[in-house]
């Protein structure tokens, strides 16, 4: 019943309040990005929600575009300056996914929506964590987020799958409440953007 009901129900009425209640900076956040990095505002992109159903997410913009001299963009660590990382570090450029959640392409918590050129990598048990929405937090994300292994990730993908109940979610809630303020685990050590998965790991 929580998952199939009362889960849905959450996720919608809460993104509906919240988008209502954050609009200020929300509306603050597009127009310090517009400011700061040009006149793209959002990050759009195609990611695999449920059951593999490619949707669109929206995020809030964190690099430049910033190109060396033929012409090609800079790599993702040179082009995420001080700003982009305040946005990150605060999970400022989350908010626009209260919108995915609005529509039901997200939940508030499940595992993190990746890319879509990573589907044909995953094993088997990895490709379970599509077994549910994915979320703009999640289990993962309260153990580590970017600072853990591509393996740790997927284990406590699959883990929260298995697990699933309002207790764990509003477990996962509170530490991600604990989390953000404290603006832990942001990134590995020494990199500013996550690693690319290029799967051919062990079943477990």
């Amino acid at each position: 019943m929580y998952k199939s009901i009362l889960k849905p129900l959450i996720d919608f009425t809460g993104a509906l309040i919240l988008l209502i209640l954050f609009f200020p900076i929300i509306l603050l956040t597009a127009l310090l990005i517009r400011i700061k990095l040009g006149r793209q505002i959002l990050f759009t992109q195609s990611r695999p929600g449920y059951k593999g159903k490619v949707f669109t997410i929206y995020k809030f913009r964190t690099m430049s575009n910033v190109k060396d001299l033929n012409g090609e963009l800079l790599s993702d660590e040179q082009r995420l300056g001080k700003f982009g990382q305040f946005i990150r570090s605060t999970s400022l450029d989350e908010l626009p996914q209260l919108w995915n959640v609005l529509k039901g392409d997200m939940s508030f918590i499940g595992p993190r929506p990746l890319l879509s050129e990573y589907l044909p990598l995953y094993t088997p048990t990895q490709a379970k964590r599509h077994d549910v929405k994915p979320g703009i937090t999640g289990w993962a994300q309260v153990n580590g987020r970017n600072a853990i292994s591509w393996e740790e990730k997927f284990r406590y993908d699959v883990d929260y799958v298995n697990t699933l109940s309002f207790r764990v979610d509003f477990k996962i809630f509170c530490l991600t409440l604990k989390k953000v303020s404290a603006r832990e685990n942001i990134n590995k050590e020494n990199m500013l953007t996550t690693t690319v998965f290029k799967g051919n790991m062990d079943d477990k």
